[in-house]
């Protein structure tokens, strides 16, 4: 099963892209094949302008619709999330998810922005359509330390949570192929 990992952070190396990549090599190693989109990297007066046009964006629109599910990672400012990421997501259609599983993260700088999630993209998420918004995962950059040498740590408080929320996203992608039909992963039928 597809999963795109889109990144709505406009810094390369901030504490959610890292959780991620992180979110996006725990579903490889379960099967999952895992593609990335950076927000930032697409082109700023394509994405302003929604020049629809725009081989870039006419790539990244057909990695959306190409992805079983998606997983959407954020930084919180003021509240919500990012300008770039809600950028993008102006660009999709009505119903850019239709058929999706979605997990959101999202990392702030402290527990008041907890709801942020709920309150700003949930809502977004699901008027596109989404299949399944699976529950929200929230951490303050203090909760994720990065080692150049071993990679990301997770604070022994959010460690758990991401961990479900890896398991349920895996879970609910092998039930997904398992009512395809011609699924590789249909059963045989008992004789």
């Amino acid at each position: 099963m597809s999963v795109l990992l889109i990144g709505g952070s406009p810094s390369s190396s901030s504490s959610g892209t890292r959780l991620l990549h992180h979110i996006g090599e725990r579903l490889a190693s379960q099967g999952h094949h895992c593609s990335r989109l950076q927000v930032r990297d697409l082109p700023a007066a394509a994405l302003l302008h929604a020049d629809f046009t725009d081989p870039a964006i006419v790539r990244a629109l057909a990695q959306v619709a190409a992805a079983d599910a998606v997983v959407v990672a954020t930084p919180v400012y003021k509240a919500a999330y990012s300008g770039v990421l809600k950028a993008f997501l102006d660009l999709l259609p009505q119903d850019g998810l239709r058929n999706k599983l979605v997990l959101p993260i999202a990392t702030g700088g402290s527990q008041s922005h907890l709801l942020a999630l709920d309150y700003a993209l949930r809502p977004v998420l699901a008027s596109l359509d989404a299949r399944f918004i699976l529950p929200s995962i929230y951490t303050t950059s203090s909760q994720l330390t990065w080692h150049a040498e071993h990679g990301l740590s997770l604070d022994a408080a959010i460690a758990p949570r991401v961990d479900r929320g890896v398991e349920q996203l895996s879970s609910e992608l092998f039930a997904l192929a398992l009512r395809r039909p011609n699924s590789l992963f249909t059963q045989p039928a008992l004789a």
